[in-house]
């Protein structure tokens, strides 16, 4: 058995998703591993990570409206506000999302489903440089 890792640095827009299938099939692709598990992690407590519809935006728009009115920024309850009104509710967020996803790697690429991508889903305001690890084991 072998495991091969690369760290992705990935450019956020604010909040929203960012679509990194292309980024992590690369990362699956160089390991030269055709038949395994490939897991992908962000290094953030204000960020998170899915599996989603990747064929209409509409679909990730409608995610990222659903969060916020499930968690709007700048509720009272919040006690931890040091970087401002949006703050905790991306540690949520992330905390209701995931952090960590594993894939099926087939042929030296992601199994994924017809309609599936990879995403990496800012809570935060503003964008940020997120680092994203890829490690493919088989």
């Amino acid at each position: 058995m072998s495991a091969r890792s690369k760290t992705l640095s990935i450019e956020t827009r604010g909040r929203g998703t960012t679509e990194i299938t292309s980024e992590v099939q690369q990362a699956v692709g160089a390991s030269g591993i055709a038949e395994g598990l490939c897991t992908v992690f962000v290094h953030h407590t204000s960020a998170s990570l899915i599996v989603n519809e990747n064929a209409d935006r509409d679909v990730q728009r409608d995610l990222e409206a659903f969060l916020s009115r499930l968690i709007p920024d700048g509720d009272p309850l919040y006690i931890h506000t040091m970087e401002g009104p949006d703050d905790m509710p991306a540690h949520v967020k992330t905390a209701l999302t995931q952090t960590s996803l594993s894939i099926p790697v087939t042929g030296g690429r992601c199994a994924l489903g017809t309609w599936q991508g990879v995403f990496l889903w800012e809570h935060r305001l503003r964008g940020h440089r997120r680092r994203v690890t890829v490690t493919v084991v088989g």
